[in-house]
């Protein structure tokens, strides 16, 4: 069997739209690997069940959320985190399939950050009513690494700020296949899903560089681009979720 070239012409593809600073929206660029990526992510979560995981404040979350990877990360009343092993089952997460890294380090190459290697993967599943408030992504000690997040499944509302809370925030539809990658100046950008209204699946990997580990000497920070979320990929996010009783919270 052969696997399609993830490094294809990037001429074929709709124009990248630049978001800020060291981000970009690729559209479509993972719709020939979204069949793959979906079976494996079926896989990861009979292994990893979705589940509601509870902030730091009380409140339980929207989205469904799992991980595979190295690490997890994991929200409870004691604080964010990641963990080694799942608190859901007590093993170790799934392994990152290759097809997770080969889609994101393509994207993050796409997007200005070569060498970028992937070793977790947040899935956040969203369905009707969820969404994920504006936030930054700051639980990874190499912050020079870059984000990479697919989103699979149904249309969604997109949000894209700046380091501050009350920064404007641009809003875009991502769409089936559609890849997000932002680093450098935009590595601490606020950024969140608006709520989704139809009822259906929409996944969002994204994949960042090891947080439990020190970050990389200063020199491989000062590239304009960094490798994708830091240089791995880390996580995923699927957004579906039906609407139900949980009371609304920040995230």
């Amino acid at each position: 069997m052969s696997t399609p070239d993830l490094f294809r012409d990037l001429a074929t593809q709709p124009e990248p739209m630049r978001l800020g600073d060291g981000a970009w929206l690729l559209p479509r660029f993972a719709c020939d690997r979204a069949e793959a990526v979906l079976a494996t992510l079926a896989d990861i979560l009979r292994q990893a069940p979705l589940r509601h995981m509870q902030t730091p404040g009380g409140c339980t979350m929207t989205v469904m959320m799992s991980c595979c990877g190295d690490r997890g990360w994991h929200s409870d009343p004691s604080g964010y985190r990641y963990t080694a092993v799942d608190p859901l089952s007590g093993r170790r997460w799934p392994p990152l399939p290759p097809v997770f890294a080969a889609v994101a380090a393509a994207a993050a190459e796409a997007a200005g950050y070569p060498a970028f290697v992937a070793d977790t993967c947040l899935i956040n599943r969203y369905v009707a009513g969820a969404k994920l408030s504006p936030h930054q992504d700051r639980d990874e000690r190499a912050l020079c690494h870059p984000i990479v997040s697919l989103s699979l499944g149904l249309p969604a509302r997109f949000q894209f700020g700046g380091p501050r809370r009350r920064d404007p925030l641009l809003r875009t539809t991502l769409a089936h296949g559609d890849v997000v990658v932002w680093g450098g100046a935009s590595r601490l950008a606020y950024h969140g899903v608006l709520p989704l209204d139809e009822v259906g699946m929409v996944a969002i990997p994204d994949l960042v560089h090891r947080p439990w580990l020190p970050a990389p000497p200063p020199p491989a920070c000062r590239r304009p681009w960094s490798t994708g979320c830091g240089s791995r990929p880390r996580y995923w996010r699927p957004w579906p979720r039906a609407a139900n009783s949980w009371r609304p919270c920040p995230m």
